[in-house]
C-alpha cells in the first residue's frame, strides 16, 4: 500500500486528477493524505470536494482555514461578499451533504505505525503530539455538537499564547489558529498570525514554528501545507507541501511510507500573488 501526502489543492481539480494519474493512485489499496484547503481561490472547488468525498476511506483530509471559511459562509457567520469560487458549492443540490461531510473532517491526523502526523498549518512549540491531538479532538467535538455556535466564536487572533488554563472558546480558538493558520512564533512562543513571508524575509524575532529551539515535537515527522511562500521543504522531520498550485506553482505528492521522489504537476494558476 502506497501512502501519498498532497499539498493544498484549493479548487485546482484538473491538476489534482492529473496528479492522481501521475502517481498511479489505486483507491482500492493506496491512501491519500490531503493537507487541507481543498477549496477556494481555484476554479473548481465543488468538483474537488465531490472527488475527495467519493474516494471514501482511500483519502483523509484535515481541515484548513479556507475549508473553515466555507463552513462559516454556509452558516451565515461571515459576511457574504462575492465568492465566485465557493458559490457553486453553496448552490449545489448536494450542498448540505458536502458541507456535513466537510465539517466532520479532522484537524489532525496521526498514524503511529507510519510515524507521521498531518496538520494544515503548524503546532505551537509548547505542545507535544499528544497535546496537539487532544486539542484537535476538542475542536472536532465542538464542530460536531454545535457547528454554528463554534464558528460564531472561531474568528480572532487572541489568545496568541498557549496556557493549559485556557478554557471555552478561547481554548478552541487558540487550537484552530495553530492548526489552520500558524506560520511564525516569537522566541517566547507567541503566535504571529499576520506574517506570510518566506523565512528569508521575516523580521527579527519571527521564527518559523518548526524552527523554534524549544519545540517539544522536534524530530517528529509532521506534514503540513498552508504556506505557499515557504513551498516545498524537508527539515528536522517536517515536510511542507504547499507549492502554490493556485498561484501558478505546482501541486505535489510526497510518498510517506517509503523514500521516493516527490511528484509534481505544473499548474496554470488562477490568481496572481496579492490577489485573494
Amino acid at each position: 500500500m502506497a501512502v501519498y501526502a498532497v499539498g493544498d489543492i484549493q479548487g485546482c481539480h484538473e491538476e489534482f486528477l492529473e496528479l492522481l494519474e501521475r502517481i498511479r493512485f489505486r483507491p482500492g489499496s493506496d491512501r491519500l493524505w490531503l493537507v487541507g484547503d481543498l477549496v477556494n481561490r481555484g476554479p473548481r472547488s465543488l468538483e474537488v470536494m465531490r472527488t475527495v468525498r467519493d474516494l471514501g476511506a482511500a483519502a483523509v483530509t484535515v481541515l484548513g482555514n479556507h475549508d473553515l471559511h466555507l463552513l462559516a459562509l454556509a452558516g451565515g457567520r461571515r459576511r457574504r461578499r462575492s465568492e465566485p469560487q465557493l458559490e457553486p458549492i453553496l448552490r449545489a443540490p448536494d450542498s448540505e451533504e458536502l458541507l456535513a461531510w466537510l465539517a466532520a473532517r479532522p484537524l489532525l491526523h496521526r498514524d503511529a505505525e507510519l510515524d507521521w502526523t498531518m496538520v494544515h498549518a503548524g503546532l505551537p512549540p509548547q505542545w507535544s503530539l499528544e497535546d496537539a491531538e487532544a486539542a484537535a479532538r476538542e475542536v472536532e467535538q465542538a464542530l460536531a455538537q454545535d457547528r454554528d455556535g463554534f464558528i460564531e466564536h472561531m474568528y480572532g487572533d487572541d489568545p496568541d499564547t498557549w496556557s493549559p488554563s485556557l478554557s471555552g472558546y478561547d481554548r478552541l480558538r487558540f487550537a484552530v489558529n495553530c492548526l489552520t493558520r500558524l506560520r511564525y512564533v516569537t522566541p517566547t512562543g507567541r503566535m504571529l498570525l499576520d506574517l506570510k513571508l518566506p523565512p528569508a524575509d521575516a523580521p527579527e524575532g519571527a521564527i518559523p514554528w518548526f524552527r523554534h529551539p524549544a519545540r517539544v515535537t522536534s524530530g517528529a515527522r509532521i506534514v503540513f501545507g498552508h504556506w505557499s511562500a515557504l513551498g516545498y521543504l524537508e527539515e528536522d522531520g517536517v515536510l511542507s507541501l504547499d507549492t502554490g498550485c493556485v498561484w501558478g506553482g505546482s501541486l505535489c505528492a510526497a510518498r510517506l511510507d517509503r523514500d521516493s521522489p516527490t511528484i509534481a504537476v505544473d499548474c496554470r494558476g488562477s490568481l496572481r500573488p496579492g490577489e485573494d
